[in-house]
C-alpha cells in the first residue's frame, strides 16, 4: 500500500469509526456489533502502525489507551478552579438572590439551573479544535495533567468540528462512572476475587489518576461538560456557551433550565429531587448561575468562590433504626460480608431491612453495637449503608459490642485475613457449600460457559441432590438426573442438556475464565490464553514465565502458580478436558503488515513509554518476527523496556543477546 493509499483508507476508517462512537455514546444507537467495530479499529492501530506520520493527534486509536505514566505533570490552572458555595435550604437560597440583586443594583437577571453530578471536576484545554490537555481540579491553582486518560473518554471530542471556533478555549466538566458501569466494575471484581468498590465517585477519582490508559478505558469513563471558558468565544449568556457546546458535539445533560426567578428555581429543585433518581448516574445537589457573563463578571468572586453561583445539596435520606443483628455472607472465592439485619424502615421509596457493613474495620470505625439505633441512608441512591451510631439512643446496659466471627458461619472453618486486606476469608474452598455453589454460578455465566438455561435455582437443587459438586460434574448430568429436579420437564430437561452440550464450543480464552482462577478477570484470561495457546502451555508455565505474559503481575502469577500445583485442580481440568471443552487457542488469522522482522525472535519485558507488551506483540507478528518466552541462545533480540528483572538482562548479555530499546525497535520496522 502506498502513502496516498494509505491515507485515504486511514481517513476512511476514522470517519466511520467516528460515524459509530458518535452513534453509541450520544445518540445510544448501535448499527454494528461490538466485534465490527473492533475489527475497524485493529485495521486503523496496524495501519498507523505502518505509516506513523499519518496518525493524527485526534485519531479514533488515541482512544484506546496503553500508555504508562509513571508520574503526572503539574499544571497550573490559567482559570482557577473555585468551588462553590453550598447551602441545604431554600432560606438561604433566598439570601442569595438578595444578595445578587443587590449587587447588580436594578438590573434585571436570569438564572441557568444544572444538576450537580456526582464526579471529578475536569478541565479540557483546546487549541487550533484539537483536545491538548486534561488537568484535574486539584487544589483549584494547580492540578495533574491526565491527557493520555481523558483521550480514552468516548464522549469527550479530540477534535471539534463547527463554525468560528475559537483558536484557544477551555471546557469544564465531570468525569464519572455511570452505575450500569460501576456495578458491572464491581461484579467483574467480585469475579476475580477482588474487594468491591464502596462508591462510583472515588472509583472515577481513582481510575482518572492510574497509570496504565489501557485499564483506564476499560473503566468506561464518561463526562458531561458544564462551562466555556476562553477569548473572543462570541457568547454573552451562559445558556449560549452551552448551546455553543452542543453544537460542536460535547456531551451535555439536558436535564438544564433557564429560569426568571427564584421561586422558578425553587420549582426546578423540587421537580428534580425524585426524578434524578432514574437518571444514569449519581447526583447530589442543582448549582444554579447567574446567565449573563457579563453579570457573572460584575458580580465577581469571594476569595473561594463566585458571588454568581451557588450550590443547592439535596439532603440524602437518612433515617434511625434499630441493629437488631450482624449476619455474615460468604462470597464466591470465601470473602465474608458483614450485614446489618435492621429493623424495618421505609427509605427513597423502598423498604430496608438489611444494610451492608463491609468489613471488620468499618464495624470497628463505626464502633457499632446490637441493640444501637443507626442511621441508614442509601448510598448512592441504591444500597443502603449503615453511617452512624445514633448516640443519643444508646442504652449501654442493653446494648452489646460485636464480636467480629472467628469462623465461617457456614463449614466452621477458621477465617484468615490476607496482610494488606480488610476482608476475612474463609481457606475451605474445596468444602464451603457456598464457594462451591459461587464457582459453579461463575462458571455458567454469560462471559464464560453461557449456559443460560442453568441457574442459581437449579444449581441449588443439583448440589443439594449431590448431583454437582464442581463444574465438571455438569458434564456426566443425565436425563435421568435432571428428571429428579423439581419442575422439569422433558423440554425443561432436553434443553438444559442441549446448553450443557453447546458450551463445549465456548473458546478457550471463555474456559480459562470460567475457571474462577483468583485474580484472572475476562481481560487476562484473553491476554493468557493468546499468549500460551493452549492449557498444557500455561498450567505447566514457571512463576517467571509468567510474569512474562501481558498485564500479569506478581499477585496473578502467584494465583496461577499456586492454582494449577492443586491436585483438585488438576484434577477438575483433566476432567473438563475429557468432557470436550475447548483448551487450545483457535488463532484468528495474522493481519501481516511487511516481512521487515523476517523471523527474527524477540522476547519483550519490562514497561513501556508507547506501547502495551501485548501491543509489541502483535506489531512483531505482523511484521514477520516470532515472539519467545524466554531468554536462551537463540533468541535474536531482548526488547527491553523500564523495570525490566536484571536476571534477563544478565542472562542476555552472558549470551550474547542484543538488547534494543522501544526506539531502536521502531527503527527496525
Amino acid at each position: 500500500m502506498t502513502t496516498t493509499e494509505a491515507k485515504k483508507e486511514i481517513a476512511r476508517l476514522s470517519e466511520v469509526i467516528n460515524h459509530h462512537n458518535n452513534l453509541y455514546y450520544q445518540q445510544h444507537k448501535t448499527e454494528i456489533s461490538d466485534y465490527d467495530f473492533d475489527q475497524l479499529l485493529k485495521q486503523l492501530v496496524a495501519l498507523e502502525e505502518q505509516f506513523p506520520d499519518l496518525r493524527q493527534p485526534d485519531s479514533p486509536t488515541q482512544r484506546v489507551g496503553g500508555t504508562i505514566t509513571k508520574n503526572f505533570e503539574t499544571v497550573v490552572h490559567q482559570y482557577p478552579m473555585l468551588s462553590l458555595g453550598n447551602t441545604y435550604s431554600m432560606e438561604e437560597l433566598e439570601e442569595f438572590d438578595k444578595r445578587v440583586g443587590k449587587g447588580l443594583g436594578n438590573e434585571p437577571y436570569e438564572y441557568f439551573c444544572e444538576l450537580k453530578f456526582d464526579g471529578v471536576s475536569i478541565s479540557l484545554i483546546y487549541e487550533n479544535g484539537i483536545l491538548v490537555k486534561g488537568v484535574t481540579r486539584g487544589d483549584g491553582v494547580r492540578g495533574d495533567d491526565v491527557t493520555v486518560n481523558v483521550k480514552t473518554i468516548r464522549n469527550i471530542p479530540l477534535k471539534v468540528k463547527g463554525k468560528n471556533i475559537p483558536e484557544r478555549f477551555e471546557v469544564r466538566g465531570e468525569v464519572f462512572l455511570s452505575r450500569s458501569a460501576f456495578n458491572q466494575l464491581n461484579k467483574d471484581r467480585e469475579d476475580i476475587g477482588e474487594e468491591v468498590y464502596a462508591n462510583a465517585r472515588n472509583t472515577a477519582s481513582g481510575t482518572l489518576k492510574m497509570q496504565n490508559s489501557a485499564e483506564v478505558a476499560r473503566r468506561k469513563l464518561d463526562c458531561y461538560v458544564y462551562y466555556l471558558l476562553g477569548e473572543n468565544l462570541g457568547t454573552e449568556t451562559h445558556a449560549a456557551a452551552i448551546s455553543k457546546l452542543e453544537s460542536w458535539g460535547f456531551n451535555i445533560s439536558d436535564t438544564y433550565k433557564k429560569v426568571k426567578t427564584i421561586h422558578q428555581v425553587f420549582d426546578y429543585i423540587n421537580s428534580w429531587e425524585k426524578k434524578r433518581l432514574d437518571l444514569p448516574l449519581e447526583t447530589d445537589g442543582v448549582v444554579i448561575k447567574i446567565n449573563s457573563l457579563l453579570q457573572q463578571r460584575k458580580l465577581g468572586f469571594t476569595a473561594k468562590s463566585p458571588r454568581w453561583a451557588i450550590s443547592y445539596k439535596y439532603k440524602a435520606e437518612s433515617q434511625s433504626t434499630l441493629l437488631k443483628d450482624v449476619t455474615y455472607q460468604v462470597g464466591r472465592t470465601g470473602a465474608i460480608t458483614p450485614v446489618a439485619e435492621l429493623q424495618p424502615i421505609q427509605l427513597s421509596g423502598t423498604t430496608v431491612k438489611r444494610a451492608s457493613l463491609h468489613n471488620a474495620n468499618e464495624i470497628e470505625r463505626l464502633d457499632l453495637r446490637i441493640g444501637d439505633y443507626v442511621f441508614v441512608e442509601k448510598g448512592g441512591e441504591i444500597i443502603p449503608k449503615v453511617t452512624a451510631v445514633d448516640l443519643s439512643k444508646r442504652d449501654k446496659s442493653k446494648s452489646k459490642p460485636i464480636r467480629y466471627i472467628t469462623q465461617c458461619p457456614e463449614c466452621k472453618t477458621a477465617l484468615i485475613r490476607h496482610e494488606g486486606e480488610a476482608a476475612h476469608y474463609c481457606p475451605n474452598d474445596k468444602g464451603c457449600p457456598p464457594q462451591i455453589k459461587g464457582r459453579i454460578e461463575h462458571f455458567i455465566q454469560r462471559k464464560a460457559m453461557d449456559i443460560d438455561s442453568l441457574g442459581e435455582k437449579t444449581i441449588q437443587q443439583l448440589y443439594q441432590l449431590d448431583l454437582v459438586k464442581s463444574p465438571a460434574d455438569l458434564y456426566d448430568l443425565t436425563k435421568d438426573d435432571l428428571a429428579k429436579l423439581e419442575g422439569f420437564k422433558e423440554l425443561s430437561i432436553n434443553n438444559l442438556l442441549t446448553g450443557i452440550e453447546q458450551s463445549k464450543e465456548v473458546p478457550f480464552e471463555a474456559v480459562l475464565f470460567a475457571l474462577g482462577i483468583r485474580y484472572v478477570g475476562k481481560t487476562v484470561a484473553e491476554k493468557l490464553a493468546n499468549y500460551f495457546k493452549t492449557m498444557d502451555a500455561l498450567s505447566s508455565a514457571s512463576y517467571d514465565a509468567l510474569l512474562e505474559a501481558p498485564e500479569v503481575g506478581t499477585k496473578i502469577a502467584e494465583s496461577l502458580v499456586n492454582f494449577f500445583k492443586d491436585k483438585q485442580h488438576q484434577k477438575e481440568i483433566e476432567r473438563l478436558q475429557k468432557a470436550g471443552l475447548q483448551f487450545t487457542l483457535i488463532e484468528k488469522e495474522q493481519h501481516k503488515l511487511s516481512n521487515s522482522l523476517d523471523n527474527k525472535s524477540f522476547v519483550i519485558s519490562g514497561v513501556f513509554e508507547k506501547y502495551g507488551r501485548d501491543e509489541l506483540k502483535e506489531l512483531i507478528l505482523a511484521h514477520g518476527g516470532r515472539v519467545l518466552s524466554g531468554v536462551s541462545g537463540q533468541l535474536d533480540y531482548l526488547l527491553a523496556g523500564d523495570n525490566m528483572g536484571p536476571a534477563k538482562r544478565q542472562k542476555a548479555e552472558k549470551l550474547g543477546v542484543q538488547i534494543i530499546t522501544e526506539k531502536e525497535f521502531e527503527q527496525m520496522l
